[in-house]
């Protein structure tokens, strides 16, 4: 499915379907105004029908005067309620409403009135994912497969003085909306298809597009030598061997230091002899969003282009229970030398992710940002709707703030106070790998942070958006792909302005 500028008089776009709005007590935005005036007041007479409410819509035929065989009015909403939400609604209402209808193109003519938002391309990029979200379809593992679109093409109408601005935007946004599916696809795949072993597949399949990315594979053996023990502690009780993946993007300067992004790719956590209940097992198979999220995000970099080094790595393992897994109680020594007490085999992604971040000393970065489920408590600390963020640097706290603010991928800070470190003492090793019931979210970053002190770093908790639990809407949300991939926009253009 493409997405398009067009520009033009609205009244004679020829198109499957028309898109203009309409806001309440029947006010016609600026292309639904023309709309009428060329159909001889017909939207005015039918306007009794629709009340301007956000996303409702009216779909019409034969509109007199009007090229485009159907015009659907949407809702705008009242003006003090256009926000990112009010704009999101809409978009979904709109898609709904075309797949069915069955139509094949379509040109959007909301005059930039779906949000307050003054910002063309964000406004554009954000239609563009959202509707690119709406089209995702999950068959992978279905006898009958989903009914292929018949959508081909949706455009945006626009002045001829905004078409490149709004080419630029829905080509950052197709780019990132295609990371989003990555993400999304990888996640719902069940655990005995989306192993450790078809992660790295995966990973190595996309470095052969882009001559930009080269992929590494470390397998058991590698990692042993390397003295990753933690990480390799965590597969031990598993017939799947882990593996790390490490994707470098070379679209910068040689002597440029990288942005590294760090996945937790539990691809299926039965929580180990620590075992977990067994409602709601099944949504284990996306404790490796975060790795998804890296994967997702390194392939809308190849289609962003940005000149910018990014290193992703997945830390990728499979948690089960058996004569050889790790028990409550063994010590595993890290790749830096720090020594575990595994207390609780469930608290596994900060075991795997520790190793990793240790690893990432090696490239020299210029910021470490790690993507994992990680903890129950940050869904009971934030809910569904925030990113959990803690972090070593306030500045990069910052931008990873205002990333997720610009992109509708919202994170909220939480402390990495010292007080909290004590609470993963251990009298048999260096640390605990729990910290006990109190601020778990904290804690769980407090031992992350042990193996962060020699780069700045951020940690992502995505255990509360990572996926949707309920009914149809059930499965992987692509979050946090649209943060990073504007924190990395972001940073090139940090580099812009300082030349």
């Amino acid at each position: 499915m493409e997405f398009e500028i067009v520009t033009g008089s609205v009244e004679s776009l020829e198109t499957d379907c028309l898109i203009v709005g309409v806001a309440p007590d029947g006010e016609l935005a600026p292309s639904a105004d023309l709309v009428n005036k060329a159909s001889a007041g017909y939207l005015k007479e039918v306007l009794g029908d629709h009340n301007g409410k956000a996303g409702e819509t009216l779909l019409l035929h034969k509109v007199p005067g009007i090229s485009a065989s159907r015009v659907l009015l949407v809702g705008l909403g009242k003006a003090d309620e256009r926000s990112d939400r009010n704009q999101l609604k809409i978009i979904r209402s709109i898609m709904a409403s075309l797949k069915a209808i069955r139509c094949k193109t379509a040109v959007i003519a909301l005059d930039g009135l779906e949000s307050a938002d003054q910002d063309l391309y964000r406004q554009l990029r954000h239609n563009t994912e959202w509707a690119s979200a709406e089209l995702y379809q999950y068959d992978a593992t279905k006898s009958k497969k989903a009914d292929p679109l018949n959508l081909e093409s949706i455009a945006f109408l626009l002045s001829q003085d905004d078409a490149e601005l709004g080419e630029f935007s829905i080509s950052d946004g197709s780019a990132i909306a295609n990371g989003i599916d990555t993400a999304r696809e990888l996640g719902n795949l069940p655990g005995n298809i989306c192993t450790p072993s078809y992660l790295a597949e995966k990973a190595l399949a996309l470095a052969e597009t882009c001559k930009e990315l080269t992929t590494t594979i470390l397998n058991e053996d590698e990692m042993e030598k390397l003295g990753m023990h933690s990480l390799l502690s965590v597969g031990k009780g598993s017939s799947e061997p882990s593996k790390l993946i490490v994707m470098e993007y070379k679209g910068g300067e040689p002597d440029q230091q990288p942005h590294v992004l760090v996945g937790k790719g539990i691809t299926f956590d039965t929580g180990g002899i620590s075992l977990k209940p067994g409602a709601k097992m099944d949504e284990m198979k996306f404790d490796m969003c975060g790795a998804a999220s890296v994967i997702g995000t390194m392939e809308a970099l190849t289609q962003l282009g940005l000149d910018l080094n990014v290193v992703g790595i997945v830390a990728a393992a499979e948690n089960m229970p058996s004569g050889n897994a790790s028990k409550p109680g063994d010590i595993v020594t890290t790749m830096s030398g720090q020594t575990v007490e595994i207390l609780n085999t469930d608290a596994e992604g900060r075991l795997v992710l520790c190793d990793a971040l240790t690893y990432a000393e090696r490239f020299e970065p210029e910021t470490v940002v790690d993507i994992a489920t990680l903890t129950g408590a940050c869904i009971v600390a934030l809910g569904n709707h925030a990113t959990g963020l803690l972090s070593n640097d306030d500045l990069l706290a910052d931008d990873l703030l205002a990333a997720g603010e610009f992109a509708a991928d919202k994170a909220w800070r939480l402390p990495l106070w010292d007080e909290y470190q004590e609470q993963l003492d251990s009298n048999f090793a260096d640390m605990g790998n729990i910290g006990g019931p109190s601020a778990g979210t904290i804690t769980a970053a407090c031992f992350l942070s042990r193996f962060t002190k020699k780069y700045r770093w951020a940690h992502l908790d995505i255990a509360g958006v990572a996926w949707n639990s309920n009914g149809k809407s059930k499965g992987a949300t692509g979050r946090c792909v649209p943060l990073l991939c504007q924190h990395l926009i972001a940073q090139v253009d940090d580099l812009t302005d300082d030349e």
